[in-house]
Order: C-alpha cells, then structure tokens, then sequence
C-alpha cells in the first residue's frame, strides 16, 4: 500500500496557503455584497489590509512548496508550479492594484471648477460625504466641458453610455448613479445644460481612492457628447 510521505504533505499544505489570498479576496467581496459586514470589513480590512499580507505569505509558500517538489517532482511539481502561478498573479494583482490607486486622481471631477455642478436629489443620498474638492483638466484631461447646449436626450445617452442608471433628467441636466461590481462602490455623475456650455461632474460617493474611475467616466461621458455634434 502506497504511503504519501512527510515532504508530499507539506507540498499540499503549502500549496493551500499558497491561494488563501485570492479566496479571502472572494469571500470579502461576497460577504460585502450580500450585506454580510461592511465595507469597511470587506474591504478596506479583509482585502487591503489581510488579503495583502496573505498575498506575500501565499508567494513565499509557493516557492517554499516548488522546492520541496523537486525529490518528488513527477508527483507534487505540478502543483507546486500551478500554486506558483496563482500566488505570483495574485501579488502582482494586489502590488498593481495599489499602484493604480495611488496614481489615480481624486475621485471628484468636474469640468467646471469655478462652479461646480451640484448633484441635485442625488445630494441627499450621498450624505454629504465622499471625495475632496473636485479637480479639472489638469489632474483628467479629458474633463472637457462641451461648448454648445446640447439636447436632453444626448445628455440621457452619454449617461447610460458610461454605465451609469439614470436617475433623473430634464431641460437643463441629466444625471445617473453607477454601482461597482466587486463591493458595490458607487459613483454619482450629473450634465448640466446651459446655453452655450454643457458640463460634466463624476464623483464617488466614499473617500476612497478607486484608480481614477471618477476621470475614466467623465472623460467617456465627454467624448460621447462631443461627438454627438
């Protein structure tokens, strides 16, 4: 009868430590979403926080279990170099994703700063928190106001275009809400319509920093309403 030996084992074992970060990561995210814990639980805690040092322990378990596998390669090298892979993308994944946040400008653009568009009814829902002041052209360059009054219905497009829901439009504005996929961080945009001049605002609704998703949106929504003509 074939025994498995000491040396396979901790291949095993290291191999499981190997992907604890991304399940962690899965798990957070699931639990946010189904209201398990909050946010601040699920991601800012379990994700950026213990995910992150998982994500290191995991790569070094990796290795740890490839060089075990070498007196029994036919057996464990395999998954000793599946587990390699997995924890290798896995903190590439996190050290990128960190490096994005950090380089993204604050997720509160406007093309107009000297007044910044409001966000109307959406204001009582955002609470009043969310971002810093807004930035312009300079921290997003495609934050372009669009220099002609545009048609309502334009502005109705360029909203659900970006991915956003609509949740309200008129004569003069237009404005949507948008909830991410992962912990469901919303983001608020709005088109105010005025003579000669159409603008833009996309901001997050929290504090966090998400990568520059807030320029990404207003930037799409800008070159959908300049090319409407």
């Amino acid at each position: 009868m074939a025994r498995r030996t000491p040396g396979a084992g901790c291949v095993q074992t290291l191999a499981a430590l190997s992907i604890a970060a991304p399940v962690l990561v899965m798990v957070a995210a699931l639990g946010t979403r189904v209201g398990a814990w909050p946010v601040e639980i699920g991601y800012d805690l379990l994700t950026m926080q213990v995910g992150w040092w998982l994500a290191f322990a995991g790569a070094a378990a990796a290795l740890g279990a490839l060089v075990l596998s070498f007196g029994r390669f036919r057996k464990s090298g395999l998954l000793a170099i599946a587990a390699l892979l997995v924890a290798g993308a896995t903190l590439g994944g996190f050290i990128w994703q960190k490096a994005r946040l950090s380089a993204g400008p604050v997720e509160n653009v406007s093309t107009d700063l000297a007044e910044v568009p409001g966000f109307g009814d959406l204001g009582d829902e955002r609470g009043g928190q969310g971002p810093g002041p807004a930035v312009g052209a300079e921290a997003c360059p495609g934050a372009l106001p669009v220099m002609r009054q545009i048609a309502p219905t334009a502005a109705i497009y360029a909203i659900e275009q970006a991915g956003f829901t609509l949740r309200g439009a008129g004569v003069a504005r237009a404005d949507g809400s948008q909830e991410g996929f992962w912990f469901g961080f919303d983001h608020d945009a709005v088109i105010r319509i005025r003579p000669g001049r159409t603008d833009i605002r996309v901001a997050a609704r929290d504090h966090r920093p998400h990568g520059g998703e807030a320029c990404r949106m207003a930037t799409a929504i800008s070159e959908t309403l300049r090319a409407a003509g």
